[in-house]
This record gives structure tokens, sequence and C-alpha cells, in this order.
């Protein structure tokens, strides 16, 4: 078997992709600061998730957690975190999948308006929010939800 070459679009957008990740994780010393400021009970979780399309097409660095910053620059730790959600359009169906450690589907509430999912959950000391666009326009009251182990499945029939 030959060895796979990659073109210069697929460097580009290698060489893209890591530095926009190296500007996300320039953050990370504001984050520090922000979380040692705040009150003892506040964590901060920052993440960044890195997406890359096939064969080098299309990629993007987001990042995720309840670490935002304010108006200066300055990391600030809100109680609200952003989880981390993938959006799959499949033969059939679109399945987002959300991961929320410590949620259950009781403590699952969306909305939709449009193809605009808004995703809220709320559990003891956990509190999640997140808008997603949608690949195309879906029903809510045909969603199938499952939950295991933190990771949030809804699937949309088509």
């Amino acid at each position: 078997m030959g060895k796979k070459i990659v073109g210069a679009a697929g460097i580009d957008a290698i060489l893209n992709g890591l530095g926009e990740l190296v500007d996300k994780l320039a953050h990370l010393e504001n984050i520090k600061e922000a979380s040692s400021s705040t009150s003892p009970r506040a964590q901060g979780i920052y993440g960044v998730s890195i997406k890359m399309g096939i064969g080098g097409q299309g990629g993007s660095v987001e990042t995720f957690g309840n670490v935002k910053q304010d108006e200066s620059g300055q990391a600030v730790v809100h109680e609200v975190r952003e989880p981390l959600c993938d959006v799959f359009e499949e033969p059939g169906v679109v399945l987002v999948v959300a991961e929320m450690p410590g949620i259950h589907l009781e403590d699952l509430q969306l909305e939709l308006d449009g193809d605009l999912l808004t995703i809220r959950a709320s559990r003891r000391d956990r509190q999640y929010h997140k808008e997603l666009q949608l690949p195309c326009p879906v029903e809510l009251a045909s969603a199938q939800r499952t939950a295991n182990n933190g990771v949030i499945e809804i699937r949309f029939p088509l």
C-alpha cells in the first residue's frame, strides 16, 4: 500500500486549525487566574474540540465549559456550562450528541425555533445551556432521547 499524500490545501487547513487552537489555548493563563479569584466552590471548566473534515476540507476549533471572556478580555467563571456537542446528519435522522456529566433525561429541556435547537439541563450544582444550528428543519415532538453516563443523544427522524 502506498502512502497518502496530503495536498497543499489540506496542509493549509491543518495549519489554520493549529493556529486557531493556539489562540484558544492562549487564554488558559487568564482562566487559571479567574478560577483562583472566584469563590472556592466555583470550578472553571474549559476545553477545546478540534474537528477536521475529510481530506482536510473544513474544520473548526470549538471551546466548551463555563469559562468565558468578558468585555475586557478577562476570563470569568460562570455557573452555567456549555457542553461539548456534535450534530450529525445521517440517512433518515439528525443526531445530536451532548456531553453533560451528571445529567439524566428528566433534567433535560429542549426548545426548537426553526432550525435552532436550545438545550438546557440542571441537576444539583450542574447547569448546562447550548444553542445549536441544525442542518435542516426537524420536529421536536418526534425527538427520541437517551442518556448514558452523561452522554445525551437526541434523534430527530426526518
